[in-house]
């Protein structure tokens, strides 16, 4: 978070033009005391890794927490909630801050051990432990902070001292076949800790921020943890060092009051700009989502877990700058933190549009777009274009030719809709902000490279592009043969007003083809059946072979009056094959509405309602139902049913730069599996632009 102070210097005033002055205030004056509450579910990871372990003086393999293989597991390493208060004290000089502040959070931190290492872990060849877990309850820190005051704003690095309290909790089988026993040790922790964060001014009083810690709490000396009964077993003594990272939502007041700076545009004559060649753009957003218990019988492993919590982070700068009349260069460095629920898994129209299949439990950088965009006017009438993320402020030609090529999102330039396509301020639903059955090619993040060409004019619009596909489903590599393997997809924008409602309207049709390393659902359901193998995913990766899948979608955009619009998509595939990128969906149906509050004097604010149904194809049904895994669901059987989900949010304007909305999601049948669910998921979203 700390890279977006970099985005957000005040501008300098360019000296050719005098009206362009400095206005008087142009940022918050932070100084004095401060107070507040912090917290958050699933948004906090930690991890425990043992070494020096002996039992009855044998020697043991180091270990650690998270799953059998030592990766950190969803509902094992989660936090299911933390939070706490802090208190601190800021001096200010010019934009420049430092400070000094103290807090103190509670925390469910626990984490389950396990290990493969041979002679070791309740799996291995010569069992030990049942069970170890470590617990921390409380965490206390001690910070200095530096920070960097713009406009409403704050960012902010922080580092200084950091205390815990840890259980570390042991069951040991007997190994001549008596009960077991149990051991406990507590440990009284004390390390460092490094972090940023970001807050904005929503009151004279009140500031709303996101805070990113990591904690090192060190390694301990050597302690005795019981001791294993039976032959074989003895004393257990272990060394252990604990990591933390943490996420916050934070809630400051400030008592003496803040100096707030004009809004952008009451500054009138006294806004500052870049000049004309360079857009500087940032954006952060955090979603924190839970989902309480419904039927779950039986589960596999990609299937949705009752009872969890689980949060998402971005913050992306978005960079660009003009070479010459005509071509733009952009540049989006993005840091991401967090698991959808269940590790972004039990669900097609997965429920968090923020959530990565890459996702990670501390800021990960990714360069996620970097293109070159070439303009070429064809003459006539000509528009203004404002600046903006990803647009450096220009006049076109609307009747133009545009040629985009580099790293983008294929959604960035197809499938658009002003009402549900920007899981950042509306929809979270996967199958309700794009058309779920088109399978656009993509990396885990959802990004791929490629060439995309647009021909524009008032009443309409054709795009197309052709871009590079994963090696092989889900998969994180493009694959460099795009001339054997790519995806291609064409779209048509038709753009109208209705007499009867003077109002205008967007209709768009897309079709896509993509030739990717990918199995034949109908082959591999054969060759389980006749016992060639006995895991139908065995046979999905053995068989995989270039094959097409091609599919087509349809998008309608209607505004029915100045604060109402409505929004409609229908969307299908072939169903043969395997998905490659996005979802596990061969048909979607989706559509809803979009209500500005001018209603009830919130302009600002957005009431959004929206319904989905996902299905599969024959095939794809009996892939599932014999035990195959998908991009994103398998439940290792199947009872068939259309996937049906509904949601509703409500987006509350803090300020013009930072939005709160509260979003609820019902989904029925998740993973098209009528034995699991229906499911209720509830969801709290605070995004930050600048």
């Amino acid at each position: 978070m700390a890279a977006l102070a970099a985005i957000c210097l005040p501008h300098p005033a360019r000296a050719a033009d005098p009206a362009l002055r400095p206005p008087a205030t142009t940022l918050i004056d932070w100084s004095g005391p401060y107070f507040g509450l912090e917290g958050s579910a699933g948004a906090s990871f930690g991890a425990l890794n043992f070494d020096a372990t002996t039992i009855g003086g044998r020697p043991v393999p180091p270990f650690k927490s998270g799953d059998a293989t030592g990766r950190f597991d969803i509902g094992r390493d989660a936090t299911t909630a933390i939070g706490g208060a802090f208190a601190g004290y800021n001096w200010q000089s010019g934009p420049w801050l430092y400070g000094i502040e103290a807090d103190l959070v509670g925390a469910n931190l626990k984490r389950p051990v396990a290990s493969t290492a041979p002679g070791f872990g309740y799996e291995a060849v010569d069992p030990v432990f049942g069970l170890i877990r470590g617990k921390t309850d409380l965490y206390g820190t001690l910070r200095t902070r530096l920070g960097l005051s713009f406009e409403r704003a704050l960012v902010y690095a922080t580092f200084g001292l950091a205390g815990a309290e840890t259980r570390i909790l042991a069951e040991y089988p007997d190994l001549a076949g008596g009960p077991g026993v149990r051991a406990r040790q507590d440990l009284t922790r004390l390390g460092f800790t490094l972090g940023a964060g970001v807050q904005v001014a929503i009151t004279d009083h009140l500031a709303l921020g996101l805070d990113y810690r990591y904690v090192d709490l060190g390694r301990s000396g050597r302690f005795d943890l019981g001791s294993v009964p039976g032959p074989g077993g003895g004393p257990v003594a272990t060394r252990v060092a604990a990591t933390s990272n943490q996420m916050l939502a934070r809630l400051s007041w400030y008592p003496g009051g803040l100096a707030l700076p004009a809004e952008a545009d009451e500054v009138g004559p006294g806004a500052v700009s870049l000049g004309e060649r360079v857009s500087l753009h940032g954006q952060t957003t955090f979603f924190n989502q839970g989902v309480p218990g419904f039927r779950s019988p039986y589960r596999g492993p990609n299937s949705l877990v009752p009872h969890q919590a689980q949060a998402t982070t971005t913050a992306t700068a978005f960079l660009g700058l003009k070479l010459w009349e005509g071509t733009e260069l952009y540049y989006n460095p993005e840091f991401s933190q967090g698991f959808g629920l269940s590790r972004t898994l039990g669900v097609a129209g997965f429920v968090n549009g923020e959530a990565q299949k890459a996702g990670a439990p501390f800021p990960k950088l990714r360069s996620n777009r970097y293109f070159l965009r070439q303009t070429f006017g064809l003459g006539g009438e000509t528009e203004d274009v404002p600046d903006g993320p990803n647009q450096v402020a220009t006049r076109r030609d609307i009747e133009r030719i545009t040629v985009v090529a580099g790293k983008f999102a294929l959604g960035d330039f197809f499938d658009g809709n002003v009402y549900a396509h920007d899981p950042r301020v509306d929809f979270m639903n996967w199958s309700l902000w794009a058309s779920t059955a088109w399978d656009f090619p993509a990396n885990l993040p959802g990004f791929t490279q490629g060439v995309m060409v647009e021909y524009n004019r008032t009443s309409f619009a054709i795009r197309a592009a052709y871009t590079q596909v994963p090696k092989q489903p889900s998969n994180d590599v493009l694959d460099p043969r795009v001339f054997r393997r790519g995806g291609a997809t064409i779209e048509f924008e038709e753009r109208h007003v209705l007499p009867w409602l003077d109002q205008p309207g967007k209709l768009r049709l897309g079709l896509f083809s993509n030739v990717g390393n990918s199995a034949n659902y109908r082959e591999v359901v054969g060759l389980t059946q006749a016992g060639l193998f006995a895991d139908i995913n065995d046979a999905a990766d053995a068989t995989r072979r270039p094959r097409r899948k091609s599919g087509v979608y349809l998008n309608l955009e209607q505004a029915v009056t100045a604060d109402l619009g409505v929004f409609a998509r229908a969307s299908a595939a072939d169903g043969r094959n395997e998905n490659l990128s996005f979802t596990d969906v061969d048909r979607s149906l989706s559509g809803g509405l979009s209500l500005k509050g001018t209603g009830w004097d919130r302009p600002a604010d957005t009431v959004g309602l929206g319904a989905t149904v996902n299905g599969l194809s024959p095939a794809h049904r009996a892939f599932f139902a014999n035990g195959g895994l998908g991009l994103l669901i398998g439940d290792g059987r199947l009872n068939y049913g259309p996937e049906r989900a509904f949601e509703a949010f409500y987006a509350l304007s803090l300020t013009k730069a930072v939005t709160l909305t509260f979003d609820y999601q019902f989904v029925v049948n998740p993973a098209y599996n009528r034995d699991r669910g229906p499911a209720n998921f509830f969801g709290t979203r605070i995004h930050a632009d600048f």
